[in-house]
């Protein structure tokens, strides 16, 4: 399966938009989004949910699933089905290598 001619399992790059994930994840810095993640509790995730797309980190509490913004100034939300979970932040990337950052 391809899009764009991306296979839909490669990773991609995404601009972050906004402070909502501020500090860690300053407006305009670039991540890099694994498809294939397989998201655990505290990872950084990229999700469709109810017709938008959201970066936040996924929190686990037994079997329900919550989206939590890194910036204090914004709450979190319960995750109920339906939602896709698109892949899993693996880095963020800086203009030095020393201002790479990796995420498991």
């Amino acid at each position: 399966m391809t899009q764009n001619g991306c296979s839909a399992l490669e990773p991609y790059a995404l601009r972050v938009l906004g402070d909502s994930m501020a500090p860690e994840f300053p407006e305009g810095c670039i991540i890099i989004v694994d498809p294939g993640h397989a998201p655990r509790d505290g990872s950084y995730v990229i999700v469709e949910f109810a017709g938008d797309i959201f970066f936040r980190q996924l929190r686990c509490d037994g079997e329900r699933r919550f989206l939590q913004p890194l910036n204090p100034q914004y709450g979190g939300f319960e995750l109920t089905p339906p939602y896709t979970i698109r892949g899993g932040v693996v880095q963020q990337v800086g203009k030095r290598r020393a201002q790479r950052k990796h995420y498991d």
